[in-house]
């Protein structure tokens, strides 16, 4: 069976398993002080041009929205996502379970609008009762968006002008940021994304790690004691060198970047080979996740060779399926599919 369901169905990067082993028996100070993870967070310094950036390191994106999120904000705050947010659809109530709401906005290819947060932040201020209502404390976008898309660096500038105006913070949850920065579609790159964001994370999960996702605070802003609280969220491995060799390794040579630039390659391959064979897309993005509607039959027949992700219920007679390439998609699984279509 050749699998196209997910980003993360491979285990991790073979230049990562080497790292790991080469470091096994090496004694080293626990909780993500050792070296490692040092000169991990020295690397991504570097590559953001952020030199004074605080670094972080947690074991997964639900972990680390929830841990980012509800150390930001206030008790009665809540924070503003698209409808289509993974903090508000595939995240089993993580970030409501940490006391704060989810404050869904309209998404448009699964972006939000600068112009309709605006509104709702003026809304919000001019309604007489707004002390007895959660207040929107922070805007979370994810780039790519669940639905692969990207938002252009004019976009996210313009959110981040309406994020300083009303003074919250704007978290950029970058689960798949390797997969938008080699898109290209992207006008962006990791400086420039370090540069309006207030917060963001290089995820590793689905880029090549066996696990692990990169919080930076570009500007030394994290919260007080953020350590401490990502402990009690018990997002904190006591053997933090796991996470730190990881994206050591991820940071050398470029290896992030180029790994990413796979998934992409695969997924213009992917898109072609859809077209190519009469496929109506039910959206086309520019990242690795493509979406396409299927007759169920077809679903069915697919699904006994190849694994794909059910995204939604089309009609009685049609179904929506995600195709997601990564790192690690190979010319065989190409030719396979192609083959199986």
């Amino acid at each position: 069976m050749i699998s196209f369901e997910n980003d993360y169905s491979a285990g991790a990067h073979p230049k990562i398993l080497q790292r790991l082993m080469e470091t096994n028996m090496e004694p080293l100070p626990g909780y993500g002080v050792d070296h490692y993870c040092e000169n991990a967070g020295r690397k991504i310094q570097e590559a953001c041009g952020c030199p004074g950036a605080q670094v972080y390191f947690l074991t997964g994106g639900t972990q680390t929205n929830a841990v980012i999120i509800s150390s930001i904000l206030k008790s009665y705050e809540g924070v503003i996502a698209a409808e289509t947010g993974h903090v508000n659809t595939h995240e089993a109530g993580a970030i409501e379970y940490t006391g704060h709401k989810v404050l869904a906005l309209p998404e448009h290819q699964g972006k939000l609008d600068a112009g309709e947060i605006r509104t709702y932040l003026k809304d919000f201020y001019e309604d007489e009762s707004y002390e007895h209502e959660v207040f929107p404390g922070m805007v979370y976008l994810s780039w790519p968006t669940e639905y692969g898309t990207l938002y252009s660096r004019k976009e996210l500038e313009d959110i981040a002008v309406v994020c300083h105006e009303y003074e919250i913070p704007l978290f950029l949850d970058g689960a798949r940021l390797g997969y938008g920065l080699m898109s290209p579609e992207a006008d962006m790159k990791l400086p420039d994304i370090a540069e309006i964001c207030d917060v963001f994370y290089i995820g590793g999960t689905k880029v090549g790690a066996l696990c692990g996702e990169a919080v930076v605070f570009p500007r030394g802003n994290a919260p007080k004691h953020f350590m401490t609280m990502v402990k009690q969220h018990g997002a904190m491995l006591a053997k933090g060198r796991l996470l730190g060799v990881q994206f050591d390794a991820l940071f050398t040579d470029n290896l992030y970047l180029n790994i990413s630039r796979n998934a992409i390659q695969m997924a213009e391959r992917l898109k072609a080979l859809l077209h190519e064979k009469g496929l109506t897309f039910y959206l086309e993005s520019p990242t690795n996740q493509q979406f396409v509607i299927l007759e169920n039959e077809t679903y069915k027949r697919l699904r006994e060779h190849v694994a794909l992700s059910f995204w939604s219920k089309y009609d009685e007679a049609h179904t929506v399926v995600r195709f997601a390439t990564s790192w690690s998609t190979t010319e065989e699984d190409m030719e396979e599919l192609e083959k199986l279509l």
